[in-house]
């Protein structure tokens, strides 16, 4: 189920929808305690329910947490909120510098070594990120 802009997560302030894909919703969000803005990304409400995905994404999240290069967008944590588990990450602006595709995009998984031409986003300032687990299509 998609969130309303105004809708609260924790401390995250839903602001806008960036894209949709495979593996959930991604959000531009307001983190109120440290004023900044976070992408949020939404599992399916299919995947909250299943035991065994909500093992690999927390696991997910934990590898991606644990690894620090300029070039992989940051986590900054879990949110869950009832039935909404979330992904809070690094908000990283730019444009694609692979493919030319319109994506707003993370990289692939740890599990899941393929990769997609939409990957890889060219912050504004120059260096190539790669946001986390799972491809996704920017929203009109």
């Amino acid at each position: 189920m998609p969130l309303a802009s105004g809708t609260h997560l924790g401390p995250y302030e839903i602001l806008s929808a960036i894209g949709a894909g495979g593996m959930g919703e991604v959000y531009r969000a307001r983190d109120s305690k440290l004023g900044r803005d976070v992408a949020i990304k939404v599992l399916p409400e299919a995947f909250a329910h299943d035991a065994e995905r909500m093992v690999r994404f927390q696991r997910e999240a934990k590898v991606l947490a644990s690894l620090n290069h300029p070039n992989i967008a940051t986590i900054h944590g879990l949110e869950d909120s009832g039935a909404t588990h979330a992904l809070v990450m690094e908000l990283v602006e730019g444009r694609h510098s692979l493919g030319g595709r319109p994506d707003v995009s993370h990289s692939q998984s740890s599990s899941n070594r393929r990769r997609s031409t939409g990957a890889v986003m060219r912050p504004r300032e120059g260096r190539t990120t790669s946001p986390s687990a799972g491809g996704v299509s920017e929203l009109p």
